[in-house]
């Protein structure tokens, strides 16, 4: 990995500190996700599900305290008790900003995705353009291996002030009778648009029944809403004329839902055991993460060492090596009360998992800097009761507590 030339480290002075409550990164992550418009009313869609994604274009953590409050190279803080390095101090998105979940409407219920574009004169697109956009623009779209024919069009929502559309999986011509106002505003402007070629699965692919020893790796792994694949989206934006591109230089722009989550609804495999370790009746068991049977994520649970980690023996390696197993340092239970926030952070080495046990959440991971395969992006998506997050070495990560009663967390990994 290398650090993109767009990240700062600020130095906070010997005996200083930092006032976390101006200004907080993740509570500036919340008002995105509230700044989200979906094409039809609230109750077409299954809340607690949505996933957002936002293009990270630069980054600041703040510095170590103390003594070493000059080291401001993030692979070199070997400070290991020093929780205030790598703290995040500032994000800056890019023009793009993704929402994927499920839209439901009669007996119907199926997946959607959303794309929206800077509709200011700030974008990169406008820049390029010498000026405002107009009514549309016009997208190039993969998603998956499923990609567009034609460029989509992409009209201007003057509520949002940025250009929108949203791709639902529908098996129909008549979505327009089963909305309300809105929805079918939406379809007669085309923001809101059936594309099942593009949008892929059913809710039925993923019923607990018949699943008995079968990864779920191997179920419909097309599925925009696949609860362990990742999902690549490939996109490139053009004026109205498609004379102006923003696309990355041509290479195009390569988002990906990749937050390792898991819980009821998202394992690798489930089955049922009889007699299981000897005792008595059924046992009844869902695999969340593992490192055997050959599934396509393999190893999920270990790490790719790079040479200015510690491994799980306090040592570093001069080569990149991996490491197969999960280390635990420590072993938590939290409680954030209502409002309260786990603060967006990084860790330059271990791995660390968010356990929800009661309550509910809204979870962020991303990058801390580019990789070859996708865009640098922050992710956030909600927690419920017996899921989790796990947080791979270097990822950010943070979690708010969206309810009005406390949250209980179980939270175990390594440190730093």
């Amino acid at each position: 990995m290398e650090l993109v030339a767009s990240n700062r480290t600020v130095e906070v002075p010997a005996g200083t500190s930092v006032n976390y409550y101006q200004s907080n990164p993740i509570l500036i992550a919340g008002r995105w996700i509230e700044e989200a418009r979906l094409a039809a009313e609230t109750e077409n869609y299954l809340g607690d599900k949505l996933q957002y994604l936002f293009h990270i274009e630069s980054m600041e953590l703040w510095g170590p305290s103390g003594g070493d409050h000059g080291v401001l190279d993030p692979t070199q803080q070997d400070n290991k008790t020093d929780f205030q390095k790598q703290n995040v101090k500032s994000l800056i998105i890019g023009d793009t900003r993704l929402v994927r979940g499920w839209a439901t409407t009669g007996d119907w219920t199926g997946p959607f995705l959303r794309l929206s574009y800077e509709g200011g004169p700030d974008s990169q697109l406008a820049k390029a353009a010498g000026g405002l956009l107009g009514p549309s623009i016009q997208l190039h779209l993969q998603v998956g291996s499923a990609t567009t024919t034609s460029l989509l069009t992409v009209p201007y929502n003057p509520i949002s002030h940025r250009y929108e559309i949203e791709l639902w999986n529908y098996p129909g011509n008549d979505l327009h009778t089963k909305l309300d106002s809105k929805g079918a505003a939406a379809i007669a402007r085309g923001e809101l648009v059936i594309r099942p070629d593009l949008i892929q699965g059913t809710w039925a692919d993923f019923v607990r029944e018949g699943k008995d020893g079968i990864s779920m790796t191997q179920v419909a792994p097309a599925h925009t809403m696949h609860p362990i694949l990742p999902l690549t989206i490939e996109v490139a934006w053009a004026n109205a004329a498609g004379s102006v591109w923003d696309s990355k230089g041509g290479a195009n722009y390569r988002f990906q839902y990749n937050m390792v989550y898991r819980g009821w609804d998202n394992y690798l495999g489930v089955g049922i055991s009889e007699s299981p370790h000897g005792g008595v009746g059924f046992l009844h068991y869902r695999n969340l993460l593992s490192n055997y049977f050959g599934n396509a994520r393999l190893e999920e649970l270990g790490r790719e060492m790079e040479p200015w980690m510690f491994n799980a023996y306090g040592k570093k390696s001069a080569t990149p090596v991996p490491e197969s197993f999960f280390t635990m340092d420590y072993m938590d239970l939290h409680i954030l009360k209502p409002g309260c926030s786990i603060g967006l952070h990084r860790h330059r080495d271990n791995q660390e998992i968010f356990f929800l046990m009661d309550g509910n959440g809204l979870m962020f991971c991303g990058d801390w800097c580019q990789l070859e395969s996708r865009e640098r992006c922050l992710e956030a998506r909600y927690l419920s009761p017996g899921s989790f997050s796990l947080i791979k070495p270097g990822g950010l990560h943070g979690l708010m507590n969206t309810a009005d009663e406390n949250m209980s967390l179980l939270m175990f990994g390594g440190y730093d």
